[in-house]
């Protein structure tokens, strides 16, 4: 994989570099909400693999809380091991902190809300934890994913935006960052719900896995579409919003991207 067709996401998410131009310095700035829309046809659970890698690099002390609605442990850490990230290894060194939201203890009697507010206040808990951390450089919360939290919330978009909601104060508060993943083509395209506008309305980046316009193709994946929005880089400069569409194709130890009509 070359350094431009590994760098195309990180340069849409304004991650920074080294001074050899592609290797990973942190995990990428604080204080960010990054929303991937997938839907059937074109998963984008690659994207949450890459900033899990990412963020959980030699080169960086971030820390990742990651709350799984969606697949155990052994799912991940089988994908980021063909990445080169040994899961079971980083999370022994506290670096990543697992939530297995389908195996934690459910009371009977427990509702949705309250299954939801206990699982906040572990995340808020961990958060507080992780931040009092020396060293920590960035604290990352990855959700996987939106659509079956909506699903364990009961249908009650509500609730779960309410969660989200809670989730996205930490940002401000401690400083950390927010990831979801969602699978936008859950709902109808005439009756967008006020989850995927409130998520799309939150979020610094939003970004988009979709199938090619020209249908299916054996050496390109997919298409992704990333809009920054323009609050301020790393240094603090104000800027505008940016577009990028590129294209990828899913390999088994990563993801290539390139741009439209670049693949070889």
């Amino acid at each position: 994989m070359t350094n431009l067709s590994s760098n195309l996401l990180e340069e849409a998410l304004g991650f920074p570099y080294d001074s050899k131009g592609g290797a990973v310095v942190s995990g990428g700035g604080g204080n960010r909400f990054i929303v991937v829309e997938d839907c059937v046809d074109t998963s984008g659970a690659f994207v949450l693999h890459h900033l899990l890698k990412r963020s959980l690099a030699p080169q960086s002390s971030d820390v990742v809380i990651f709350l799984s609605f969606s697949q155990p442990f052994s799912h991940y850490d089988r994908i980021l091991r063909k990445m080169g990230c040994n899961l079971v290894a980083q999370r022994e060194k506290k670096r990543l902190l697992f939530f297995d939201v389908q195996h934690l203890d459910r009371d009977d009697g427990k509702s949705s809300e309250n299954l939801l507010l206990q699982l906040y206040g572990k995340v808020h808990k961990a958060v507080e934890v992780c931040s009092a951390s020396e060293g920590l450089q960035n604290l990352t919360i990855m959700i996987d994913d939106v659509s079956l939290m909506e699903i364990d919330a009961d249908g009650s978009s509500d609730l779960v935006l309410k969660f989200l909601h809670y989730c996205y104060s930490l940002t401000t508060q401690f400083g950390c960052s927010l990831v979801t993943l969602n699978h936008e083509d859950v709902y109808s395209e005439v009756n967008r719900p006020t989850l995927v506008l409130q998520l799309e309305h939150l979020a610094d980046v939003l970004i988009k896995a979709e199938p090619l316009a020209t249908g299916l193709a054996s050496d390109v994946h997919g298409q992704l579409t990333v809009l920054e929005k323009g609050v301020g880089d790393f240094s603090g400069k104000s800027r505008n919003n940016k577009l990028y569409i590129f294209q990828f194709r899913i390999k088994e130890s990563g993801v290539e991207y390139f741009y439209p009509g670049s693949c070889t």
